[in-house]
């Protein structure tokens, strides 16, 4: 009887020392992205949620549960992954940190239905209600990082794409779009993914230009549409509430439907004639000043912008453009970035 007390008694030890690591693991990780909702989103309900959720689980963490913490005795203290000695970006941080806790709900979840029959359950619907804030948060990133982006990078094919963009990158761009009319699907597939994967290590966004599938299939955060595609209607009942959507406009009538028919945000251009829009007449900068007193999205002057004209387009009152070769055809892409981003500031 003595054996099965202390056996018991064992195992209860291990227990608690399990859940006592998963009630810090999951707390930890509510905090991390309570943070960013509060100062860096300012979102007062997002920002209570996770403090709910933090204070709900604080009432499970009991004082013979903590009694159980052996931190030296911890093998696990020194285990550690390459992942996760850097962050590339907020986006990093907190999809590591809604994984961390999503996974430590699991852990005490499962391991709690041992210790009472109320905690495995009141666990699990602490869980789905992480799954929400997260998805609720993804949509909620994607439009605070659109608003605050002054430049616009549409890429045009060329051999060392990948660099180009990365260089970008590395001068502050946050927002990219793929495009590519030319390409076979096997190669926009594989560049899509790889500018995917490149632009949310930086903590950029990634737009695929016409795409929706493309855009579903490597997880791309929206996509962009002209006059002469897919209608923002059917691409918003294709993609969802969470993706962003793009609109090109060529006039006032342009500007006024695509607000309407809920895009995200419009291109207003081409200001100037360019070869990337052959055949299209330049709409000129009064379109721009029209843009800037009517409408009610952010929208990006495009068509021709480079550092030389730049200073009559700030003048239409544009605060954001869209470039293609003043980036891509530069000879150092971080310092043109650099120095669009000074002049936008």
């Amino acid at each position: 009887m003595g054996d099965c007390n202390h056996q018991a008694q064992f195992e209860r030890s291990k227990l608690y020392r399990i859940l006592d690591a998963n009630l810090d693991r999951a707390r930890e990780g509510l905090r991390v992205i309570e943070e960013w909702c509060r100062f860096g989103l300012d979102d007062i309900q997002l920002s209570k949620e996770c403090k709910d959720l933090r204070q709900e689980i604080g009432q499970w963490h009991s004082a013979e549960i903590r009694a159980a913490r052996d931190t030296p005795g911890d093998a696990g203290t020194e285990l550690s992954h390459t992942q996760e000695l850097q962050r590339l970006s907020v986006q990093q941080v907190l999809a590591a940190n809604f994984c961390r806790t999503q996974e430590a709900l699991r852990v005490l979840e499962e391991y709690g239905k041992i210790h009472s029959s109320d905690m495995g359950v009141a666990f699990k619907q602490m869980r789905y209600r992480v799954y929400t804030l997260e998805s609720t948060l993804i949509p909620y990133q994607r439009q605070h990082l659109l608003k605050s982006s002054r430049l616009y990078l549409v890429t045009s094919p060329t051999d060392n794409l990948v660099a180009i963009v990365e260089a970008a990158l590395r001068g502050g761009l946050t927002l990219v779009q793929y495009r590519d009319k030319d390409a076979n699907d096997r190669v926009r597939l594989e560049n899509a993914s790889k500018l995917c994967q490149l632009c949310h290590d930086y903590g950029a966004l990634f737009i695929v230009n016409d795409r929706v599938d493309l855009a579903l299939t490597v997880g791309a955060d929206g996509v962009h549409l002209g006059q002469e595609d897919l209608p923002i209607a059917l691409a918003r009942q294709l993609l969802g509430s969470q993706y962003l959507i793009g609109c090109s406009t060529h006039c006032p009538e342009d500007l006024h439907c695509a607000i309407q028919e809920g895009a995200d945000y419009i291109g207003v251009g081409p200001i100037y004639e360019t070869p990337t829009k052959e055949g299209r007449r330049a709409v000129g900068l009064d379109y721009a000043r029209y843009a800037a007193e009517h409408a009610t999205v952010p929208w990006f002057a495009i068509g021709g912008i480079d550092s030389k004209n730049l200073p009559d387009v700030l003048n239409a009152k544009a605060r954001r453009i869209a470039v293609v070769r003043a980036i891509m055809q530069a000879e150092d892409p971080t310092l043109m970035t650099q120095h669009f981003l000074s002049k936008l500031a």
